[in-house]
């Protein structure tokens, strides 16, 4: 035991030895190590990470919810996007929010939308392309709306159609600064809506809403001034089931309501699309595993070379102490430790190498989450798999050389020159 870890203390002495006498040549070696290392962890904890943040905010979300309009959110099972016949299809009314109300068990919650893009003026400041969310009531309960100043629309402003608005927190930023904008009103679609809220800075979330750079005002108000079943929008009814009930009975109950609302016959294409937050994970994930593959393939080669360099750092190092390694075996150095001595040396350069590509990845991720605010995280399980890697990689890269070592005749090697 005692043998052991002597030899293991030496030959991590020898490495180190070789990268303060040999830094050009180390270095260089264990260049690629440190690049197959950075590629293959970074990747991983770079999509871990935006795995994470998904799973996250669709949970915010609610993965309960069904999202229903005239445009499906992927193609259909011939992977063709056929907009041609979604466009024509008609838009969403409150007479379909009413009958997934009152004819669909299992509903908690249901909602209509339409989406506009607004010129929004205050005074002499007035800003375009602004998001304009026409809603009914209970659209803050599915959307999870955080008010951060005043409050949310009460039914009898949404259900009446009044002139009450809640604008996004970038919104009121651009319009009032850091005046208490609460009372003030503000001009869209021709007419003047008093503010009665400002929203919490969320960013743009997964089904699509930027409520930072939006405002949310009544469905009714804006069905008094436009024309909400035009096919320039898009309006989107919104069902969240309830808590104990199963989302796909739910969703089938949900479309046969509709189909009869809309008098569809049987064995008729539906004239809506059920759109799903599932839908977009799914479709994450195939190009998660597109991006792990390419950076994989990436990791595996510069691993490749990394692993020959250590290869041939290992060739010469053996070349350099033939000598040494003859009088080893002269005095009684087995095989096996000559051999250990040598593989100890080359796991350690790669373990070395691995470690920087750690350190990197450490790094970068520290930058992106407090730098770009996107949350990277570098999990114990990527850092062990980092070095088990790192480990594999010695070995296969010094086992030839240290078996080469450990089978020098003593006699031969001693007189080499």
């Amino acid at each position: 035991m005692n043998q052991t870890a002597q030899t293991i203390s030496t030959s991590f002495i020898q490495a180190l030895h070789e990268l303060r006498v040999n830094k050009l040549r180390t270095f260089l070696s264990l260049l690629g190590i440190t690049i197959g290392i950075f590629c293959i962890i970074a990747v991983l904890t770079v999509l871990e990470s935006m795995e994470n943040n998904i799973q996250t905010r669709m949970s915010s979300l609610g993965s309960d919810v069904l999202y229903i309009s005239r445009w499906p959110w992927t193609a259909d099972n011939s992977g063709e996007y056929k907009w041609w016949e979604y466009w024509r299809r008609p838009s969403m009314t409150v007479d379909e929010l009413r009958t997934v109300e009152n004819k669909v068990n299992g509903v908690q919650y249901a909602t209509l939308c339409v989406k506009s893009n607004l010129r929004v003026k205050y005074l002499d400041v007035e800003l375009s392309s602004i998001g304009g969310y026409a809603v009914t009531s209970d659209f803050d309960r599915i959307q999870n709306i955080e008010i951060s100043s005043g409050r949310y629309l009460s039914s009898a402003e949404l259900e009446g159609g009044n002139d009450a608005v809640v604008l996004g927190s970038q919104v009121y930023a651009d319009l009032f600064g850091t005046v208490n904008a609460i009372g003030k009103s503000v001009s869209f679609l021709g007419r003047k809506y008093t503010v009665v809220g400002v929203m919490k800075k969320v960013g743009q979330n997964m089904a699509g809403f930027d409520f930072d750079n939006g405002l949310i005002f009544s469905y009714y108000a804006a069905a008094n001034v436009t024309d909400v079943r035009s096919l320039d929008v898009d309006p989107v009814l919104m069902v969240k089931a309830a808590a104990g009930h199963n989302v796909s009975d739910v969703k089938d109950e949900v479309e046969g309501a509709l189909r009869q609302e809309r008098k569809v016959r049987p064995g008729r294409q539906s004239n809506f699309s059920i759109n799903q937050l599932s839908q977009i994970s799914e479709r994450l994930q195939s190009v998660f595993g597109l991006i792990d593959m390419i950076g994989g393939v990436i990791g595996f080669f510069s691993l490749l070379v990394g692993g020959f360099g250590i290869a041939n750092i290992m060739f010469v190092t053996v070349k350099e102490r033939t000598k040494i390694i003859g009088l080893k075996k002269a005095i009684g150095a087995k095989r096996a430790t000559i051999l250990t001595e040598f593989l100890i040396e080359a796991i350690t350069l790669c373990i070395i190498g691995g470690m920087i590509g750690i350190v990197i990845v450490l790094l970068l991720s520290l930058l992106l989450t407090y730098g770009a605010d996107f949350a990277v995280t570098l999990s114990f399980k990527n850092f062990f798999l980092g070095l088990f890697i790192s480990v594999i990689v010695g070995v296969l890269s010094g086992i030839i050389p240290a078996w080469a070592a450990s089978r020098l005749n003593p006699v031969d090697a001693i007189r080499t020159t």
